[in-house]
């Protein structure tokens, strides 16, 4: 394959690159056209704007990673169930125009009590063991909903979604303790997120710690300022807390964006975690992945 069209079209923006022979990023391009701005029938019209020019210049392939497979989407991508690996997603994949543009079908697994899903978690989760040459191992996707994916021999086996962003979100904006936070995060002060993450770990009930957000407070034992750390380091604390980490085999690859994954970097290491960041281009390295397998099985 000479070429391939990537992109990975989430809820509020559209991310694409073309990959040159080797899957590396030569062009790419950031629109805010998420699938929430596109209505139906449209999106074949929005690809077009966005790569139509790629395509037309010889690439023979586009892949689709997110949320554009949801029922909200171009088209629904039916979840893969798991344990999955490249082979059973590439034969799944949901084609909006045959042998042109491919979407790339989410997984899912059975936990305990209830489904679990994920949508363009999986590229990014291949191509973060891709660029590290790694064929197992544990990872976190940090973001409104985090999710902890667990890969043996190239195959996801079981994962957890957790819902930190938004508890932070909603602990930050709309709780008692937002009155004594103020208006904006500010910079990061590592000190007092670190100390939300050991405070997590020792008390081992959110509901119980997130109150001292406001007695810390109310004591002055830190300045306001430093609060939103504080905060942001006791969620992600608890859900670190809930892993049951002890000793993974090799780093916990941590992939997102900067900000992100130095958050969780530093938690990890509080816990005195080992941790491997990857960043964006675990998402194309993925896609090209499927991409050389659904050539390989053709």
């Amino acid at each position: 394959m000479k070429s391939l069209v990537a992109l990975d079209w989430g809820t509020s923006s559209l991310r694409a690159a073309l990959l040159d022979g080797q899957g590396i990023a030569r062009e790419e391009r950031t629109l805010p056209r998420g699938i929430l701005s596109v209505a139906a029938g449209e999106f074949p019209a929005v690809f077009e704007d966005a790569c139509g020019d790629w395509m037309s210049a010889g690439s023979p392939l586009a892949l689709i990673a997110g949320m554009a497979g949801s029922r909200q989407g171009w088209i629904e991508a039916a979840y893969c169930p798991c344990p999955a690996g490249f082979s059973d997603i590439a034969a799944q994949l949901a084609w909006a125009q045959p042998g042109r543009v491919a979407i790339v079908p989410g997984l899912c697994c059975e936990g305990a009590d209830a489904p679990d899903v994920m949508r363009g978690e999986e590229t990014q989760v291949f191509g973060a063991l891709s660029l590290l040459g790694r064929s197992s191992g544990v990872l976190v996707l940090p973001g409104t909903h985090s999710k902890w994916v667990q890969v043996q021999d190239h195959r996801v086996q079981r994962f957890a979604t957790f819902m930190t962003g938004e508890f932070y979100a909603l602990l930050r904006r709309h709780s008692l303790l937002a009155r004594t936070l103020p208006a904006a995060d500010g910079e990061m002060d590592e000190g007092a997120f670190r100390r939300g993450v050991d405070h997590a770990a020792r008390s081992a009930n959110l509901l119980h710690a997130a109150f001292s957000v406001r007695t810390l407070s109310l004591f002055d034992r830190w300045p306001a300022a430093a609060m939103p750390s504080y905060l942001s380091g006791l969620v992600i604390g608890e859900e670190l807390r809930s892993q049951h980490l002890g000793a993974p085999a090799g780093p916990v690859v941590v992939v997102g964006s900067p900000a992100l994954t130095r958050r969780y970097v530093l938690a990890l290491d509080t816990l005195g975690v080992a941790s491997q960041p990857v960043g964006s281009q675990a998402t194309w390295r993925g896609l090209w992945a499927i991409a050389q397998t659904l050539e390989s099985t053709a």
